[in-house]
């Protein structure tokens, strides 16, 4: 269980690797907009370090990321443009963005539920390794919301279109050993086994990070759509997510 004194972010290097660790168990690692700032520094840190040839993010306790906790639904949903609600918004929003920012190569371990932003989370690193019974989900309609930061770009990039649209629009949920099929993941394990095959990845890069930095900026500029499109398609969910939340906001003010 995560103390009021032990931070929600754990950061530590081991062999030039930065494992990077959500912390906070009893919410199911789901992001606040503080949680969000300490990710961001500390993928600041992997970036300044050069000895950071891999980076890793695992999930504390039985979720990897149970999505976003921005603070009172009401009045999220009420006013999603209030500052203090958009700010919050943008926080998590920047967290995984500058996952896809990262100098070096970046696995996400992925075990229990892993949902909204918590997929959003794993889809920005450059290879996923998920447990077996791993449970991926969009959730974003789920709760009467529009999917949000890029989250339909990222999956019809890693997968296909009818995945993004499975998942994101009809509810579809997987598990790894789906994900594993549909190429939303490198390898399905145990999760007993999770960390030690994403250790093991990341230190095979790890031995020359010059390199792995070199070979993973190229990987991202020639072989993938991420870094020429993604900040379009989380502009374009933004509006649309706006929109949605209003909406909950209006129908929830009728009811009462």
């Amino acid at each position: 269980m995560t103390t009021d004194t032990e931070p929600e972010v754990l950061y530590q290097v081991d062999a030039g690797v930065a494992v990077v660790t959500l912390n906070a168990p009893a919410r199911r690692n789901a992001l606040t907009p503080a949680m969000a700032d300490a990710l961001v520094a500390a993928f600041d840190a992997a970036d300044a370090d050069p000895a950071v040839g891999a980076v890793v993010i695992l999930g504390a306790g039985r979720s990897f990321c149970a999505g976003a906790e921005l603070g009172s639904t009401e009045k999220m949903f009420e006013d999603p443009l209030d500052p203090d609600v958009y700010d919050g918004t943008s926080r998590v929003y920047d967290a995984f963005y500058r996952v896809g920012l990262l100098k070096a190569p970046v696995i996400a371990a992925v075990q229990g539920a892993a949902v909204g932003a918590g997929m959003n989370l794993l889809l920005a690193a450059d290879v996923r390794i998920v447990a077996d019974d791993a449970r991926l989900l969009s959730g974003f309609l789920r709760i009467g919301t529009h999917p949000g930061g890029g989250h339909m770009m990222l999956l019809a990039e890693h997968a296909s279109l009818d995945t993004a649209c499975a998942m994101a629009i009809f509810g579809e949920e997987i598990d790894g050993r789906r994900a594993l099929q549909l190429g939303l993941a490198w390898a399905s394990v145990p999760e007993a086994e999770l960390k030690d095959k994403a250790m093991a990845l990341a230190r095979y890069a790890a031995r020359d990070p010059e390199l792995a930095r070199t070979a993973v900026r190229s990987m991202r500029l020639t072989a993938g759509a991420k870094s020429r499109e993604w900040s379009l398609a989380l502009q374009a969910e933004r509006a649309a997510q706006t929109w949605a939340m209003k909406r909950v906001g209006r129908r929830r003010k009728a009811s009462t």
